[in-house]
């Protein structure tokens, strides 16, 4: 499984859940095309290229490039790369009809095509550095240590620390780790938030 270092965005849920097969990163979803009109997650979109640099992989039937047209359009050049399936003709298994195009989506092809298309889009592969240190990452434990998940008041935890961070309101508590983990150390995330340290178990680093 390839680790990447840039946030991955496909279009939606069933694409994401074929693309972790293939790789260790985060991976968002537009949702179709409700990118579109939701200034919030185009926002973390944004940050997440700054910061980690953004790869997008789209369908390759006219929707996908819509799509690919529009985050190409919102995001600076310079921190985003484009991936690209090939043209497949068929039907995903859980369709009972092929796509208007009849095209494979994401979802519908082969872990090694993804893989490949990854890797000419120029993926950072992490782990080919040996000098790279491995980054500390915030666990579950780390978000119920610091009141943000397991308690009666968690969710108004949660929904302050995301208008704080100028997050999506609708993070849950396993999207808020994802993207916690992305954005910040947990030692950026505990200045932040004011605390000495955010108790991360080294054995689960």
């Amino acid at each position: 499984m390839l680790r990447i270092k840039e946030a991955i965005v496909v279009e939606g849920r069933y694409d994401k859940n074929a693309l972790s097969q293939v790789v260790d990163a985060v991976i968002l979803e537009t949702s179709g095309f409700s990118v579109f009109k939701d200034g919030e997650k185009l926002n973390l979109l944004r940050r997440l290229a700054a910061q980690r640099g953004l790869i997008v992989l789209t369908d390759s039937d006219g929707a996908g490039f819509v799509i690919r047209s529009y985050l190409k359009g919102a995001i600076p050049p310079g921190q985003v790369k484009h991936a690209y399936i090939p043209d497949v003709y068929g039907k995903e298994r859980r369709k009972r009809a092929p796509g208007r195009e009849g095209k494979l989506g994401v979802e519908g092809m082969d872990p090694e095509v993804l893989r490949q298309a990854l890797l000419r889009a120029g993926a950072t592969v992490e782990g080919e550095d040996p000098a790279a240190a491995p980054r500390g990452e915030l666990t579950p434990a780390d978000l119920f240590a610091l009141g943000l998940t397991g308690t009666p008041d968690a969710a108004a935890r949660r929904a302050a620390l995301l208008r704080r961070l100028d997050l999506p309101a609708h993070l849950n508590s396993k999207a808020l780790l994802v993207v916690l983990n992305a954005l910040y150390t947990p030692e950026e995330l505990a200045r932040l938030l004011g605390h000495d340290e955010v108790r991360v178990n080294p054995g689960e680093r």
